[in-house]
């Protein structure tokens, strides 16, 4: 159980506080994470990397030379926001271009993805590899749809070395695709970890068993099956790890990993038999690593890696890495930089806004009010839906998106802010500090429901149909899923259609609506998930409705309450 903690929902920002206070001389706060506090050559290619915490050393612990530039940090399994990774990449880059580097998960992909976005619009080229280690997540013939694991390691450390040795952009792209598309991961668990603040682990598994195929979000395994000795469990894993074998492949780095709750001596005795085997089916093993190198909070459990090398990739593998979390040959040599600027606030100014504009964005604050509320009432049961297929943060993080809304809009408001600008600013926030999937779709939904209203006057019936429609419309772009594949989207689109064919008086219909996307909501229990946070658990999820329809329901039944 994790015990050491003040506020559970600053656990990540306590965390990476004491984690740069220790190491002031590595490391350097920066809005959003971490950057180097080294110097670094002027048009050297920035590697930036990042993901939730609950994961150390991953993934600000792989900061410094031969390594990361910088690594933006999220909440405990919960990926960072798009505004955070901006803000890293900008502060490491060096004029070379920025090369984005995490595991494959669903939020992650989306916040970088639109960080990348903003990166090139600023004149930043900046190009990204994705993390696709775990074997049990898909099958080889779906690779893009695995998760990243203990690879993430592998694929930054290469991308790191190539970045130290000069390479340019593209060439350290080519090389980490390359290291992704040659490791392979795969892990157990003997005992669920526990969020901070939880009484509870986000699953269990029964007293002599072991759940087979983890990742590394706090998610069950997709399979249970008894304990067995350290030399059964070393040929298990082993030989799962050889079916996808390269052909011709001799060399190959292999990596025990330890999942948070796992004693060093337990994996020693894994490694005992574990190389054994692998020297018996011909490999040469390189460098091999042993010890806590991507973690799940207090997660029992380990998972083998294979990371198999050509002559370039084991160079670079090889070479010297000087981190917090990682070290690799000979020292170093560093001078440290001059501190850059602590990052200031900027005075936030709002346009003219009518009478009747600010009288909305209070009405506004009163809604934030009342669902910032609910969501807290309801934090521990979404949480807990959400941890069935998932990993257990949906709870948290609407609660945080929702209270970081609310004191946006308080703020936007008493400033002078009209209905649109104050729910463009409750946008912004909300996609900060929810972080995931949802965070950034909250975000960005709300951004979008705000281009649809006006500072100018009061929003009518129309006007908020209008931008109920603008926020669906800017989500369907900017996700993959569809209505069907179980996500927030089975409630959203027949709440938008209930609310656009009621032409009663806006709080009757939204009423109605709100009551069409709870049910839609509760049936989305019986669909099989194609995308998002439950794909690789499909059949787990099955009998149990989508976290993400079930607190969209709730915030649209509550805000016209």
């Amino acid at each position: 159980m994790t015990t050491v903690f003040n506020d559970p929902t600053q656990f990540a920002q306590d965390m990476l506080a004491g984690f740069c206070r220790l190491h002031a001389d590595s490391v350097e706060p920066v809005t959003g994470g971490a950057i180097r506090a080294t110097e670094t050559p002027e048009g050297k290619v920035a590697v930036v990397i990042g993901g939730g915490s609950g994961h150390y050393p991953a993934f600000v612990g792989w900061v410094g030379p031969g390594m990361a530039d910088g690594a933006v940090v999220g909440n405990v399994f919960s990926s960072p926001s798009t505004q955070q990774v901006h803000a890293v990449a900008t502060a490491a880059q060096r004029g070379g271009g920025v090369f984005l580097s995490y595991g494959n998960y669903a939020g992650d992909v989306l916040n970088f993805d639109l960080a990348q976005e903003r990166l090139n619009a600023d004149g930043i080229p900046t190009r990204t590899v994705v993390v696709t280690d775990d074997i049990t997540s898909a099958s080889a013939d779906e690779r893009h749809k695995r998760r990243g694991t203990a690879g993430d390691l592998v694929v930054f450390k290469i991308a790191g070395a190539a970045a130290e040795a000069g390479y340019d952009l593209d060439g350290v792209v080519d090389v980490a695709q390359r290291a992704n598309d040659a490791t392979f991961s795969f892990a157990v668990a003997f005992a669920g970890c526990t969020l901070p603040g939880d009484a509870e682990p986000l699953f269990t598994v029964p007293a002599g068993r072991m759940g087979v195929g983890m990742g590394v979000h706090g998610e069950p395994g997709i399979g249970e099956q008894d304990v067995v000795p350290a030399s059964d469990l070393a040929r298990m894993l082993v030989d799962k790890l050889l079916t996808e074998r390269p052909e011709g492949a001799a060399k190959a780095a292999a990596l025990v990993n330890g999942l948070g709750g796992t004693k060093y001596e337990e994996m020693f005795v894994l490694w005992n038999s574990v190389a054994p085997l692998l020297e018996e089916a011909g490999v040469e093993l390189v460098a091999p690593e042993v010890g806590e190198l991507i973690t799940s909070l207090d997660m029992t459990g380990v998972s083998l890696t294979l990371f198999w090398l050509d002559s370039e990739l084991e160079e670079l593998w090889l070479a010297p890495a000087q981190t917090p979390g990682f070290r690799r040959g000979a020292a170093v040599a560093t001078t440290r930089r001059a501190r850059s600027a602590t990052d200031a606030k900027a005075e936030v100014t709002y346009p003219p806004a009518s009478e009747e504009s600010r009288a909305s964005a209070e009405r506004l604050t009163e809604i934030g009010t009342r669902v910032a509320a609910m969501l807290h009432e309801h934090e521990d049961e979404l949480g807990k839906l959400d941890a069935i297929a998932g990993d257990g943060d949906h709870g948290r993080g609407m609660t945080n998106g929702a209270d970081a809304a609310l004191a946006a809009l308080t703020a936007a408001v008493s400033s002078g802010a009209g209905v649109a600008s104050a729910l463009a600013a409750a946008g912004d926030a909300w996609g900060d500090r929810a972080g995931g999937t949802s965070g950034a779709l909250w975000g960005a939904g709300l951004r979008a429901a705000a281009g649809a209203l006006s500072d100018e006057e009061a929003p009518s019936g129309a006007a908020v149909r209008a931008a109920v429609r603008a926020a669906l419309d800017h989500v369907l772009s900017y996700g993959k899923a569809e209505r069907g594949d179980k996500t927030m989207l089975d409630a959203l689109i027949p709440f938008t259609e209930a609310l656009e064919q009621d032409t009663r008086e806006l709080r009757e219909a939204w009423a109605d609506a709100a009551a069409t996307a709870t049910e839609h909501a509760k049936a989305t229990a019986d669909l099989t998930p194609r995308i998002g946070r439950a794909r690789p658990l499909a059949e787990r999820s099955i009998g149990h409705p989508d976290p993400g329809a079930i607190s969209l329901a709730l915030v649209m039944r509550t805000a016209m309450s």
